[in-house]
């Protein structure tokens, strides 16, 4: 059971991070709220449909996801591949110089700093663990 809440954390966690993320972004690239101004609640729409496979999965396959980088490699990798299902194209960018372009560039990059985040805790939670046990 504790493999479980964990799950959930892991994934409501990651995704709070990616919408933060994204709420960043767009204030941060000025573009205007008429058009991206509910993208980063769509994003925690998205995250919530991942964290609902991902929470599935982790379920179903227990003995696999025990830790927490696990779980968050599971995730991004879920992540990445809606993304690229979904018609974002990261390199569009480097065509048409635009802010909406370079958006996608930084949905992209929330993978890579949210995965480095959750790492870090990881490798926090570990240490706590071991501390625990040798009590």
């Amino acid at each position: 059971m504790k493999n479980i809440f964990l799950s959930l954390a892991v994934f409501v966690a990651m995704s709070l991070l990616h919408t933060q993320f994204t709420d960043w972004e767009v204030g941060f690239l000025k573009l205007p709220g008429g058009s991206y101004g509910m993208f980063s609640v769509f994003m925690l729409i998205f995250c919530s449909v991942i964290t609902g496979i991902g929470l599935l999965t982790a379920v179903i396959f227990r003995k696999t996801y025990y830790s927490i980088l696990r779980m968050a490699v599971l995730f991004e990798i879920i992540y990445l591949l809606f993304l690229i299902i979904s018609g974002n194209n990261p390199f569009l960018y480097f065509y048409e110089a635009t802010n909406e372009n370079l958006l996608m560039i930084m949905v992209y990059g929330n993978a890579v700093v949210v995965f480095i985040i959750m790492y870090l805790v990881h490798l926090l939670y570990s240490k706590i663990n071991s501390s625990a046990d040798k009590k």
